[in-house]
């Protein structure tokens, strides 16, 4: 892999896709675990941090984490329109864990009063919205890593199918320890080690985001369908590579458009 020698300076990408291809042949049947205490053990990923949502299964990525090694950074995307009971998820499961090094990024303040001066952007905007409210600062979050982990799953929607557990994106290495689990295998673990359940998952919300665009999930709809429920959009754009798309600004709104408040 890439040298990442602290008195040079590299302006080329930390990892390629050749690095990520020997990563998931070394790793292919690891148990998540094992392979977590490697990876943090030799410090081959550089600096890496994990970036949860503390959702309805965020428990079960950390409590491996923390068990690998707890120092490792977790990030957290506070959009301000949160749930409460997701906030106070977050304030439990950092506790529990003994997660020592959790950090939260917010939104620019310039930017909302610039394109969200009265928060109601999500009710006509919703990509938009999301673009300010949680890719941007995220964006931020990780100018200086060279590797980051994500708690995407395959089974959580027919775009998250395929998760490789290791991939290339915007010259960061991005890891997927969960890609391959599925729904019993999540269940399975947080009753082995009596993992507390998102308060809102018993409600009916089986996928958590922020509240004015989260919804019951009906039986037998995808886990996310309560997410943007109504609109064409399945992912926030944290998933998606700088670039890949672009949301539009308030004046490029179609003639004759109303917001829906």
């Amino acid at each position: 892999m890439a040298s990442r020698a602290i008195d040079t300076i590299d302006t080329g990408p930390a990892f390629t896709q050749a690095d990520a291809d020997a990563l998931n042949a070394r790793f292919a049947g690891v148990d998540v675990g094992t392979m977590l205490r490697e990876l943090f053990a030799e410090g081959s990923l550089g600096r890496v941090a994990v970036v949860s949502s503390f959702g309805t299964e965020s428990a079960v990525l950390l409590h491996l984490v923390a068990q690998a090694d707890p120092t490792v950074p977790v990030i957290f995307v506070d959009t301000l329109k949160m749930f409460e009971e997701t906030l106070a998820y977050r304030d439990e499961l950092t506790r529990r864990f003994g997660l020592t090094n959790s950090s939260v990024v917010q939104p620019d303040p310039a930017v909302l009063s610039a394109k969200d001066e009265n928060g109601l952007r999500w009710s006509w905007d919703p990509d938009g919205c999301c673009e300010i409210r949680k890719v941007e600062p995220l964006r931020r979050a990780k100018q200086g890593l060279d590797a980051w982990i994500s708690g995407r799953k395959a089974f959580q929607s027919v775009t998250r199918q395929n998760l490789p557990r290791f991939e290339i994106e915007d010259g960061r290495l991005k890891i997927n320890p969960l890609g391959d689990w599925t729904k019993a295998d999540l269940d399975a673990y947080f009753a082995e080690y009596d993992l507390p359940r998102h308060p809102l998952e018993a409600q009916g919300y089986l996928s958590v985001g922020c509240q004015p665009c989260t919804s019951i999930v009906k039986p037998g709809e995808d886990p996310r369908a309560g997410r943007w429920r109504g609109w064409d959009k399945t992912e926030c754009g944290i998933h998606t590579p700088v670039g890949a798309t672009d949301t539009p600004d308030e004046g490029e709104l179609p003639p004759g458009y109303e917001p829906a408040f």
